[in-house]
């Protein structure tokens, strides 16, 4: 079982996310600490990139911000380091494929071992490609975590057999970005995920109410939330790790509240 498996044991996860360098340095390394004093179980930290295919405008324009920063893949990992000063928080890196291939796959995968960052969520890579980056993941203890989709289809089992870690999975159809509507299979979808894994569920993409993700505890092992928290950094800037700190605090205690539901 590998350490974000481990997160999940006995215990609904709650992910938050935020881009890094929004709206700065010193604010993000604030942020996740306040996102760690909650009660996040894992952080999710977003690499900036000009292209996020996967990313609603909330993130985008984070994304946008960071830039404005000038933010770089060597920032970021300056902003874990710093991070980790101050609190061990497993963190998850998302980020797109292109990012870490410029980089070097086994330069920032070491480097991800170095500052105990256990996983990457990298939406445009294909269950089809995997082999060219998780050989070297696998290498260093960190997990290639993979998206599952109302979509997915018939590539389900063979996904979800492969997993580590944790598998993510897209509430709805579409990019990222708060929404009141989600697939209505997704209690279905999971239950289908668990016949062919024992790697731990977390429902993304949209969630961002207490009332929503004490809901969607109730059908997986865990809760992502990104939007809704960079749209608080947006409106608060150097004051978002309070704010931040409350809401993790409300959606840990609706998250907590869901019931696992029998999967048979």
């Amino acid at each position: 079982m590998s350490k974000l498996s481990e997160v999940f044991k006995n215990h609904k996860a709650f992910i938050p996310f935020v881009v890094a360098d929004d709206p700065d340095f010193d604010i993000t390394v604030a942020n996740i600490v306040a996102l760690a004093n909650g009660g996040a179980d894992i952080v999710e930290l977003g690499i900036p990139f000009s292209d996020p295919v996967a990313d609603g405008p909330v993130i985008q324009a984070a994304d946008l911000r960071a830039f404005d920063a000038k933010v770089r893949t060597k920032t970021v990992f300056e902003i874990v380091a710093a991070t980790r000063e101050k609190t061990q928080v497993p963190m998850v890196f998302l980020t797109y494929l292109n990012i870490v291939f410029k980089y070097g796959y086994d330069a920032f995968l070491k480097r991800c071992a170095d500052l105990g960052v256990s996983g990457l969520v990298i939406p445009d890579l294909p269950y089809e490609s995997r082999d060219e980056i998780v050989p070297i993941a696998n290498k260093y203890g960190v997990d290639i975590i993979p998206l599952i989709t109302p979509t997915s289809g018939h590539r389900i089992d063979k996904i979800a057999k492969s997993a580590t870690g944790f598998i993510y999975v897209v509430s709805s159809m579409g990019i990222t970005g708060e929404r009141d509507a989600f697939f209505n299979g997704l209690k279905d979808l999971v239950a289908h995920i668990k016949q062919a894994t024992d790697v731990p569920t977390a429902i993304g993409f949209g969630v961002h109410t207490p009332d929503q993700a004490q809901k969607m505890a109730q059908i997986a092992d865990g809760v992502i939330i990104g939007s809704a928290i960079v749209d608080i950094v947006a409106k608060e800037k150097q004051h978002a790790p309070e704010a931040i700190e409350q809401f993790t605090k409300q959606i840990r205690q609706a998250v907590d509240s869901g019931k696992q539901v029998s999967v048979k």
